[in-house]
């Protein structure tokens, strides 16, 4: 099924997977300005509590290899449905979490629940349209999506002072809710009946390790996934960062996040831009090579000991702003030549993805040290890794 997107606005169906897809960003963003007041509430350290988020990192790792050949098999919808439910019973256990090993338990299972939706939302999209109007989609839900990571902050730090940090935990719960009931009311499956594929043990297999053993497919999703990496570690650090080091509010914190949530908007609505003329392998080289700049240039400012709040703020948002065109282009390029199998290619995509946030975000958080150092080395070595991997995956 191929279609023409539409400049002037976005069909209802693609909303419901930016929404889908933003499960991702409002369960990792929301609780961030919750972090000190989790630790004094469950006896915890600042470190505990981020390893709350590497373990959700890690499940939705996992999980995406198995919602990929269920969406190839079953098609889109009926994976959804198990998976939402599954989202939403571990999102009311961290409701009711009474220790910090309970909390990092549902959050892993929550994790599992939520990746179905980042999964089949690419191979949706990838169902309607070709490779190059599949980067203008994938870039435009960057414009839906990018709005959780603006409001999911914002929006926890007011329900932090109204409720404590166990009501973020089940307003996300509500969120589950209503998107189950969107997906049962709004989303028309999208894959036929004809391409569905066969269901075994020795077909996942032999599906994946093709895909691990595609170069071409694997130099671009990990080069995406080195820009993740970084975003991640930045998620996961920022909390301790501008919190403890820089002394901001939990409540400024949410409007500092905001914007380099913004930086990542207009990156990738450029991006979509830009598409309609230059093709997505025109476009991934340069902005591989700004991203870099921005990574080594807070290396480097770190290193000389010359870092500030606002170089580190202006370094992260020229990094968001090309992880914009970074992201979308990407995904579109290791998704182009593999046909009957996106679901399972969207799968391997999203893990890879979700594995190189997890161990960035793992690093920062064992990393025991409250200032710029740990974020800025991974910031010049993943944007270093993500540029010559972008080189490897043009050259296959």
């Amino acid at each position: 099924m191929s279609a023409r997107l539409n400049a002037m606005g976005l069909p209802g169906w693609l909303l419901l997977m930016g929404a889908l897809t933003a499960i991702g960003p409002i369960s990792i963003d929301m609780y961030l300005p919750a972090f000190p007041d989790m630790a004094t509430s469950l006896g915890a350290t600042s470190s505990q509590v981020e390893r709350t988020l590497a373990a959700y990192l890690i499940g939705m790792a996992g999980a995406q290899l198995i919602y990929g050949p269920l969406a190839d098999r079953f098609g889109r919808k009926p994976p959804l449905y198990g998976a939402l439910l599954v989202y939403i019973l571990a999102s009311a256990g961290c409701t009711l979490a009474p220790t910090v090993e309970f909390l990092t338990i549902c959050r892993v299972i929550q994790a599992m629940g939520g990746a179905a939706g980042m999964v089949i939302a690419r191979a949706v999209v990838r169902d309607h349209y070709s490779t190059q109007e599949a980067a203008r989609a994938l870039s435009m839900l960057m414009l839906v999506m990018g709005i959780a990571p603006i409001l999911a902050p914002l929006v926890g730090s007011q329900v932090l002072a109204l409720t404590g940090w166990r009501g973020i935990f089940a307003l996300i719960t509500f969120a589950g809710i209503a998107l189950l009931i969107a997906v049962s009311r709004i989303m028309v499956e999208s894959l036929p009946p004809d391409k569905q594929v066969a269901l075994s043990w020795g077909h996942i297999f032999r599906t994946y390790l093709g895909l691990v053993t595609h170069r071409r497919f694997v130099a671009f999703a990990l080069s995406g996934g080195m820009g993740s990496a970084t975003m991640f570690a930045y998620i996961v650090v920022s909390p301790r960062l501008f919190i403890e080091h820089f002394g901001v509010s939990p409540q400024s914190y949410g409007l500092i996040f905001g914007l380099n949530a913004l930086a990542l908007i207009v990156g990738s609505q450029v991006s979509a831009r830009l598409l309609r003329q230059h093709r997505p392998e025109k476009l991934l080289p340069w902005a591989l090579l700004a991203m870099m700049t921005a990574g080594l240039s807070a290396l480097a400012l770190t290193l000389l000991g010359w870092m500030t709040m606002p170089l580190i703020m202006l370094c992260m948002m020229c990094f968001m702003f090309t992880q914009g065109f970074v992201g979308p282009n990407s995904a579109a390029m290791a998704l182009s030549d593999q046909g009957r199998q996106l679901g399972s290619a969207s799968a391997m995509i999203g893990t890879m993805t979700m594995s190189c946030g997890a161990l960035a975000g793992l690093t920062v958080s064992l990393w025991d040290t409250v200032g710029p150092t740990p974020l800025a080395w991974i910031m010049g070595g993943c944007t270093t890794l993500a540029f010559l991997l972008g080189r490897t995956a043009r050259r296959a």
